[in-house]
């Protein structure tokens, strides 16, 4: 259920600070109870009622010369004149990465997986837990602003650390060794969490143009991959199988 329940003082001040969050919510109660919540955090909340308003926002000149910049979008599915999901698309084609959290009534499976599939970094089933919400804003904000703990190249998911420049993978604190095409295809899987990739995209992406095998050699990669990565492999927690989809990180 939606609650206010929060803390009463943010529980990292590093990450709330001078972080800007857009909102597009067209539900009015529920805009003012987010920007409520997210304001008492530390967080700079700007919002959009509509799907038009939010695209005028992020292809706004100080956006483009980098005067203005949002560390997150909170983005609703169904809004006025252009949808939720048509703004992920317009925004990834673009070459826009901001971190984006869907919210949306829609929880069925296959909802969630199409709003991943498009480009958002997460997603979060209305009624929903206030709380739950700004831990989930500070985690992705964590993941693509404050990785600097590590070099700039590298980027880590749970346990696992990636360095590609080095061509080192860290799990639990332990280096494994990756064939070319294992460490392809995680470097695939950490830059974008929690797409669904199909097999077919998956060749496209790491195997060469003139590739005569068929996806099989996927599933023969991720189960390679799985072994090094997962402490069950046979119950991955990194490497998911999306059901007639493909596969996911994360």
């Amino acid at each position: 259920m939606l609650s206010l329940e929060l803390p009463k003082h943010s529980t990292n001040q590093q990450t709330t600070a001078f972080n800007r969050i857009l909102l597009v919510e067209d539900e009015e109660l529920i805009r003012d109870m987010i920007v409520l919540a997210l304001e008492g955090e530390g967080y700079q909340v700007v919002s959009a009622v509509d799907g038009r308003k939010a695209l005028d926002l992020l292809q706004s000149p100080e956006i483009t010369t980098g005067e203005l910049n949002f560390d997150l979008m909170i983005l609703d599915l169904m809004l006025p004149y252009v949808n939720g999901l048509d703004i992920c698309r317009v925004l990834r084609h673009n070459g826009n990465t901001i971190p984006i959290i869907i919210l949306s009534a829609k929880g069925s499976e296959e909802d969630r997986i199409a709003g991943l599939q498009i480009g958002a970094d997460d997603y979060l089933s209305k009624p929903f837990s206030m709380g739950e919400l700004i831990a989930r804003c500070g985690a992705m904000i964590r993941r693509y602003r404050y990785g600097a703990v590590f070099p700039s190249s590298a980027r880590q998911f749970g346990e696992i650390t990636i360095f590609p420049q080095e061509c080192r993978v860290l799990v639990r604190d332990q280096e494994v060794n990756l064939s070319p095409k294992e460490f392809k295809l995680l470097e695939l899987f950490m830059s974008y969490p929690r797409r669904v990739w199909s097999r077919e995209q998956l060749i496209e992406q790491i195997w060469e143009p003139d590739f005569l095998g068929d996806t099989k050699t996927v599933d023969v990669h991720v189960r390679w991959l799985r072994e090094k990565l997962e402490q069950n492999p046979s119950q991955p927690e990194y490497l998911i199988t999306v059901r007639g989809f493909g596969y996911r990180f994360g």
